[in-house]
């Protein structure tokens, strides 16, 4: 698996991840032997050992910060809990969402014990009615949305999008099975729908302005062009 790589200067190493793929291994994890992360595939494809500076998700695709050496993940890190980075993701959703929402809900943190306060700004940049019945309805609607996370909460925007009834599409744990298993059926998409564009933020060592974009998946290209929709990082 060649990797796309974004950016990359003394300090960090910025690629984009496929859908599915770990960006690390727990210690002592059993998939080991049986698949590669991210930071293998680093390793394999470029003879460079990585330190991830952010948390991606397995099944999220898209932009993901790796530092160099060890000494610089804090730096880049006090750009993500100083809230000086712009993350902009972007996910197709079930049903039409609202033109612009603020999502203000607690979610809980990586313990699963305790809720941390947590907050997403929606934009809606595309809509699409398919003569596809989707029980209990004879039709089916699904949204484009723009969404900023302006905290970094564990799986934060899988789960603000279900709590306002507009969950993304392939979302196994938080998702609509019946909207995921006629993605799949229809299209052959089994991917999930959420996929980190673009961060954009002022480099902590060489003081550079950077806007760094991931391009999409196929999956993704395919249905912009079934559903008419225009490309948002083109």
């Amino acid at each position: 698996m060649s990797l796309e790589i974004i950016f990359e200067d003394e300090y960090i190493l910025c690629v984009n991840k496929p859908n599915n793929v770990l960006v690390h291994h727990a210690h002592l994890s059993r998939n080991v032997a049986d698949e590669d992360s991210l930071l293998q595939l680093i390793e394999a494809q470029k003879a460079l050992k990585v330190y991830p500076i952010h948390r991606l998700d397995r099944k999220t695709s898209g932009i993901i910060l790796l530092a160099k050496h060890k000494e610089y993940i804090a730096d880049f890190q006090s750009l993500f809990t100083n809230n000086t980075i712009q993350k902009t993701y972007y996910g197709v959703v079930r049903g039409f969402s609202p033109e612009s929402k603020i999502i203000d809900s607690p979610v809980k943190g990586r313990d699963a014990k305790v809720h941390k306060d947590a907050l997403t700004e929606l934009k809606t940049l595309a809509k699409v009615t398919l003569n596809i019945p989707v029980k209990p309805y004879d039709s089916s609607r699904y949204s484009l949305v723009e969404l900023l996370p302006k905290t970094g909460r564990m799986h934060q925007l899988r789960v603000h999008m279900n709590k306002i009834s507009h969950p993304l599409i392939g979302d196994a744990k938080y998702g609509d099975k019946n909207h995921d298993l006629m993605y799949e059926n229809q299209f052959g998409f089994n991917n999930l729908f959420l996929h980190a564009g673009q961060l954009e933020f002022t480099h902590p060592f060489t003081n550079e302005k950077l806007v760094l974009k991931a391009t999409f998946p196929k999956d993704w290209l395919s249905l912009f062009e079934k559903f008419d929709w225009s490309n948002p990082l083109s």
